[in-house]
C-alpha cells in the first residue's frame, strides 16, 4: 500500500511538473480542468443523497465542457485580472463569497461535527460547484499572472502544512483536534503544520517571484507571518471539511481514481479554501 501511494505520488508530481514547465499554458489549463471536474464528481458523490444516480456525473461533464470553452476566453487576456467575462462576476462576488463560505461556513460545520445526518444535500451540492470553479479560475488566473514558480511555491506551503501535521502529530499529538470528524488530527499535529507552512513562506519570501515573494512586496513582513498562518489553518479546515463529508456518506475516500490516494478531492481538499483567498490577497493589495 505504501509502495503504491509512493508511486502514485511521484507519477502526479512529475505530470503536475511538467504542465507548469510547459512552453505553454494549455496542459497545465487542461490537466487543472479534468482535476477539477473529477473533483466535482466526486464532491458530488458525497452530498448527493442519491450518489448512484447519474446526476454526479451529468453536473461534473457540463462543468468540465464549461472549463474547457472558458480556456479560450482565458488565455486571450493580456494579463490575468482582466480576464474577459469574468471580472464582474467570479472576481467580484463569486471569490469573495467562497472565501466567506469557507472562512465562516465550512468552519463552523466543522467545529459542529455533524457527522451522522447526510442533510443539506443542495446547499453542499450548490457550494461544491462554486468552490471548484473558484479553485479552477483562481489556478489559472495566478499561473498566468505570476508564473509556475509562484503556483508552485503556494502549493508547497498547503504540502508543508500536511505533512508537517502528519509527522507532529504522531511525534507529540495527545489532544484531539476533531475527534468527531477525524479523529487522527490533533492540536499538536496541526500546530506542527502551522509552524511549517509559515516558516516556508517567511523563508521563501526571499526568492522573488515565490508566492511569500509576492506576498513580501505588498504586506510587512508580520502581516506575511499572520497571512501564512491564516491559510495554513484554512487548509486544515478544507481537509477536516472533505473529511465530515465522507463521514456524513459513510465512505473511507472520495473515490479510487489514483491507486493508493483515493479521490482527487482526497488531494486537493486543502487547497481547495486557501487558494481562492491567496488570489484575493495578491490581487486586492
Amino acid at each position: 500500500m505504501l509502495k503504491q501511494r509512493i508511486y502514485t505520488a511521484i507519477a502526479l508530481l512529475i505530470v503536475l511538473c511538467a504542465a507548469l514547465w510547459a512552453p505553454s499554458a494549455w496542459p497545465l489549463a487542461l490537466l487543472l480542468s479534468l482535476a477539477a471536474a473529477c473533483a466535482l464528481w466526486e464532491w458530488l458523490r458525497l452530498t448527493w443523497r442519491r450518489p448512484d444516480t447519474y446526476f454526479p456525473v451529468a453536473i461534473a461533464v457540463v462543468l468540465g465542457v464549461f472549463f474547457l470553452s472558458s480556456l479560450y476566453g482565458l488565455f486571450r487576456a493580456t494579463t490575468a485580472f482582466s480576464l474577459p467575462g469574468f471580472d464582474n462576476g467570479l472576481v467580484r462576488w463569486v471569490l469573495p463569497f467562497t472565501a466567506l463560505a469557507w472562512i465562516v461556513g465550512a468552519t463552523a460545520l466543522v467545529v459542529q461535527g455533524q457527522s451522522q445526518a447526510r442533510s443539506g444535500a443542495r446547499l453542499l451540492s450548490i457550494f461544491g460547484v462554486i468552490a471548484i470553479v473558484a479553485v479552477w479560475f483562481s489556478l489559472i488566473a495566478l499561473f498566468l499572472g505570476f508564473g509556475w514558480w509562484f503556483l508552485l511555491s503556494l502549493m508547497a506551503m498547503v504540502w508543508f502544512a500536511d505533512i508537517g501535521a502528519y509527522f507532529a502529530g504522531r511525534a507529540f499529538g495527545r489532544h484531539k483536534l476533531a475527534p468527531r470528524v477525524s479523529p487522527g488530527k490533533t492540536w499538536e499535529g496541526a500546530c506542527g503544520g502551522i509552524f511549517f507552512a509559515t516558516l516556508w513562506v517567511l523563508l521563501s519570501t526571499q526568492w522573488n517571484g515565490s508566492f511569500g515573494g509576492v506576498l513580501a512586496e505588498r504586506y510587512p513582513l508580520a502581516i506575511v507571518a499572520l497571512i501564512a498562518i491564516a491559510l495554513a489553518a484554512l487548509s486544515i479546515v478544507g481537509d477536516l471539511f472533505e473529511s465530515l463529508l465522507k463521514r456524513r456518506a459513510g465512505v473511507k475516500d472520495s473515490s479510487q481514481l489514483l491507486p493508493g490516494h483515493g479521490g482527487v478531492l482526497d488531494r486537493i481538499d486543502a487547497l481547495l479554501p486557501v487558494v481562492p483567498v491567496a488570489y484575493l490577497l495578491v490581487v486586492a493589495a
